[in-house]
């Protein structure tokens, strides 16, 4: 399913990041759309072993707009 995606996109993001696009990737592919637009997606494996869903996303993105954003991106791509 995720294919056509040009991961190559991704890397703009800090690995951290990366590491939790390409997780939600995978479970777009395994479950559907809905499972990226969840934040509570944020809470179980393997975001979990990353952290709680707020150090994700100040780890990973800086700030819940930022990745508000890259979830935006990523759904594009997909579309």
């Amino acid at each position: 399913m995720t294919r056509g995606i040009d991961k190559s996109k991704l890397t703009k993001y800090s690995d951290t990041a990366q590491t939790v696009l390409n997780s939600l990737l995978e479970k777009y592919a395994d479950e559907g759309v809905l499972e990226i637009e969840n934040k509570n997606v944020l809470k179980v494996a393997p975001f979990n072993e990353i952290g709680r869903p707020i150090e994700i996303v100040k780890k990973g993105f800086g700030k819940p707009a930022d990745y508000e954003k890259a979830i935006s991106e990523l759904e594009a791509e997909i579309y």
